[in-house]
């Protein structure tokens, strides 16, 4: 079986969560996040693009419902043993076959949670399953509850954030080598991802970020490649990856001679996130982090120009996104405890004058003083 964890530890997961489910006196909880079911069972699957969800009792129990070609999937890399599949057919409702599932395993008239705040959640999907289960028992939004319990990371976690954050920093070795006049924005991005493959990792939950010019201020992916310029600036978000584990970094490199603008703005983004480092530790809470940014970025005359957060927990995730629900923004009252895997990103976009900066890398919190995870300092990069 491809399990990246041992069964005492799955064991010690469902512990918490039937515990969490007892308290919030749910009978059921419905997972349909791929990473829930990842982080419970060790299932390991793309297969949430259609319906699957896994029902989880409190006492224990648990049953998958998918698409028969994620049978052998979940045999192979889960700790699962039920695995109900729904049928292909032409005006499938597959909620049916779930709600059959659910009184089979005698949870007619229950209180469910359900996962409702997750890509593995269509729109469709929500109505469908309301359609069957309004009338079936006590439907509940329990969208959080597995994500905050994945928040503490295990000793077995941390060694794979680890390793991520390892090839997070091969990555920007190799992107490094390569940036210069002339080089091309595929050949570094071809070089940053094959530096994860390389070490051992997985693709990664979303598109590793690239811009350079103009484009060096979008703070998402595109299509598109262009060649760097004599004096350029470069724009990278990336993540190491390693069984689904993620650990992300974030540069704004100069190409040339930087000018008196990226200066200043480098400025900022180390003098805040050396602040953070203060208030990244239990006693705090994630909105603290958010103040810190917010009110040194603001002193500068930078409110304009910042975003509004900075950050965020990384754990295993799957696609669209590599970012967990819980963020740095103002007023997350999430208290900052040891274990926690935090990304923290100063993007300081200038529209006014075209100039980017980014600062960005993850931490692992402790009982005091965060502990940064890159090998790298966070140095002004120019080349």
């Amino acid at each position: 079986m491809a399990l990246h964890f041992d069964r005492p530890e799955f064991a010690v997961r469902l512990a918490r969560l039937t515990d969490r489910m007892r308290e919030e006196k749910l009978d059921a909880l419905l997972l349909f996040a791929q990473e829930s079911m990842y982080w419970l069972t060790g299932y390991d699957s793309f297969g949430y693009c259609f319906f699957q969800t896994l029902v989880v009792k409190a006492d224990g129990t648990m049953a998958l419902i998918t698409r028969s070609a994620d049978l052998r999937q979940a045999k192979h890399t889960s700790i699962l043993e039920n695995v109900q599949i729904w049928v292909d057919r032409v005006n499938a409702d597959p909620t049916v076959d779930l709600r059959n599932l659910l009184v089979e395993m005698d949870l007619l008239g229950a209180r469910i949670g359900v996962e409702y705040d997750t890509h593995g959640m269509t729109g469709r999907v929500g109505r469908m399953l309301d359609a069957q289960l309004t009338s079936f028992g006590q439907i509940v939004d329990a969208s959080y509850l597995v994500s905050r319990l994945r928040l503490i990371k295990s000793p077995a976690e941390v060694a794979y954030v680890e390793r991520a954050a390892a090839l997070a920093d091969d990555a920007l070795d190799a992107a490094l080598a390569l940036t210069k006049p002339g080089a091309d924005e595929a050949d570094i991005l071809a070089a940053m991802q094959g530096a994860v493959f390389a070490g051992g990792g997985d693709y990664p939950a979303n598109e590793f970020i690239i811009g350079s010019a103009e484009d060096a201020l979008l703070c998402r992916y595109k299509a598109g490649r262009r060649k760097l310029d004599a004096n350029d600036q470069l724009t990278l978000e990336w993540a190491g990856a390693y069984a689904h584990y993620h650990v992300a970094m974030m540069r704004t490199i100069v190409i040339g001679e930087p000018n008196y603008r990226h200066r200043e703005l480098y400025n900022a983004c180390f003098e805040t996130i050396q602040a953070i480092e203060t208030v990244l530790k239990p006693g705090h809470s994630f909105g603290d982090v958010f103040d810190m940014h917010a009110k040194i970025m603001d002193e500068r005359g930078l409110s304009r120009h910042r975003l509004n957060a900075c950050g965020y927990s990384l754990g295993a995730r799957f696609s669209p996104s590599w970012m967990e629900h819980q963020m740095f923004h103002v007023g997350n009252p999430q208290p900052i405890e040891p274990n926690m895997s935090l990304f923290v990103h100063m993007i300081i976009m200038d529209s006014d004058t075209g100039t980017a900066m980014t600062l960005g890398q993850t931490y692992l919190t402790t009982d005091d003083v965060p502990r940064a995870l890159s090998r790298h300092v966070l140095d002004f990069i120019n080349v």
